[in-house]
């Protein structure tokens, strides 16, 4: 899944002004709405040629221009466009849509997801599309629980599509299933994260020198995909609701719950089962056990994880659910595609859009390649490498199906279950939605607040969240510190806004 955003920067760009230039005019609410010029229609009503330009983020894939050509193919007769696949390096991703939104290159279609997305609706770079999902998204909202569909709304207008994919998230810890065999350790009863504990200690016997558990992320820690996926975080972690299914907005931080998640951790951090160097190492979990010096890591769970990370560790994993699946607007958000205001043809751009929703060929040349060439279908209908091809000579593997339409429609990798489609369907349709499921949270009546809050954040959470300080020193500190930076005030208008969404959708 695609990183977080740095919420400074969210909150340096609501600050400024952009001014977009296109063939959109304005309607009475300074929305901008696509101009009955951008139809483009011939002479004989036929649609005229058209190239759509899609921007996002990835990897450098040597096929990428053939895939492009391959799609064009299918959209020139289905819609009469061509596609441009217009990839940029992840690092330089956020500063270059900048200057894509701002300058005279073309866009269309361009990939978008949480503080980038509600920080794009609010400088106008992004079109509301109500209209054009009606009149050219059928298969959009087809493919959508309408519930799911309404999350993407900002001040009652949808601006960008969710792509399909997992809607929610449940808190897990993966672990090496030969070091389990080897201790015969039964995790079926493990329901809490205090039941690691005897895992850990055993397993450490036999592997004194191992890390017994490590970071999800190289910039995070270890307790945060475990409190995000067991809380609703509105959005930003300042202010959540630890309990999904009350809308009362609370302190994380002074919380139960977090408290006990870092006390847990701490004692772990003393056991010696965690590194000493967490805090700082941008080495992960799956980083140790892929390199046989670690056992354990946290993460976010969903259908498919345990085999996933474990091809990528090389290594067999067992998987323990700490809670069930959770839906909110931000596991919804995650990853979006929009239609770009200065879109020079809506309508092409939402055809296409509606294509990526429905069209298995153009999904799978996304999210795979090409067929005999970068892929080949497997007897039970898993795909794999060709004969001769592998990760380090492929000319497209990018693997990022989740960031392109309807991922439910692309063929699974040979390391998952055949149908791991029907799995994801069934989560995210079982998944609890929390009751904020929809609200979307401006920050800009507390952005000075919310930049002191974060510097404190930066300053105490990481240490704490693995193991490394004392929480019961420095969380008293941590939340003083909080206070006076302002987020009793952050949390009041938070309540307020959520308060006044749970009003006007009664």
């Amino acid at each position: 899944m695609w990183k977080k955003s740095v919420h400074s920067l969210l909150f340096f760009v609501l600050a400024v002004t952009v001014v977009l230039s296109g063939c959109a005019s304005s309607s009475s609410n300074g929305e901008k709405e696509p101009s009955s010029s951008s139809q483009e229609a011939s002479g004989d009503g036929k649609l005229a040629p058209y190239e759509i330009t899609i921007a996002f983020w990835g990897p450098d894939q040597r096929d990428l221009g053939l895939v492009e050509q391959e799609i064009s193919k299918i959209t020139k007769e289905k819609i009469n466009a061509t596609v441009k696949l217009k990839r940029i390096e992840a690092a330089a991703w956020t500063q270059q849509k900048v200057l894509m939104f701002s300058g005279n290159e073309k866009l269309d279609l361009v990939f978008t997801g949480e503080d980038q997305y509600i920080s794009e609706v609010a400088q106008k770079k992004l079109l509301p599309i109500d209209d054009l999902l009606q009149s050219h998204g059928q298969d959009i909202l087809a493919a959508f629980d309408p519930d799911v569909l309404a999350a993407a709304k900002i001040d009652g207008k949808i601006y960008g599509v969710p792509t399909i994919r997992d809607f929610a998230a449940y808190p897990t810890i993966l672990m090496r299933t030969d070091w389990l065999k080897e201790s015969n350790m039964d995790v079926s009863q493990v329901k809490t994260i205090e039941d690691l504990e005897p895992i850990f200690e055993c397993v450490k016997k036999k592997h004194p020198e191992a890390n017994m558990l490590g970071k999800a992320s190289g910039g995070g820690s270890i307790a945060y995909p475990l409190l995000q996926t067991t809380i609703d975080p509105l959005g930003d972690m300042i202010g959540v609701l630890t309990d999904p299914n009350q809308l009362k907005v609370v302190n994380l931080y002074e919380s139960e719950e977090y408290a006990k998640f870092i006390g847990v951790i701490r004692q772990w951090f003393l056991a010696g089962y965690i590194p000493k160097d967490i805090a700082t190492t941008s080495q992960t979990g799956r980083d140790y056990i892929k390199a046989n010096i670690g056992f354990a890591t946290p993460n976010k769970g969903k259908p498919g994880i345990t085999t996933q990370t474990g091809a990528w560790a090389g290594k067999e994993l067992t998987e323990v659910a700490l809670a069930p699946p959770k839906m909110n607007t931000l596991t919804i958000m995650n990853a979006m595609l929009a239609i770009a205001a200065k879109s020079k043809n809506p309508e092409r751009a939402m055809m296409f859009l509606n294509l990526l929703y429905s069209d298995k060929q153009i999904i799978n040349l996304l999210d795979w390649g090409i067929e005999g060439k970068h892929y080949q279908v497997k007897e039970d209908g898993t795909i794999d490498f060709p004969s001769g091809v592998d990760a380090t000579n492929s000319g497209y593997n990018m693997r990022q199906g989740w960031m392109f339409g309807n991922q439910l429609l692309s063929y699974p990798w040979s390391t998952d279950s055949p149908d791991i489609w029907k799995q994801m369907e069934a989560f995210n349709q079982s998944a609890e939605k929390s009751a904020a499921l929809g609200f979307t949270y401006n920050s800009e009546p507390v952005k000075t607040e919310l930049a002191a809050i974060q510097n404190v954040v930066q300053q105490y959470s990481k240490a704490l969240e693995t193991g490394t300080l004392d929480p019961d020193v420095y969380l008293p500190k941590f939340n003083a510190a909080l206070k006076s930076a302002g987020i009793d005030k952050v949390i009041a208008e938070k309540q307020r806004q959520l308060d006044a969404w749970a009003a006007s959708n009664k």
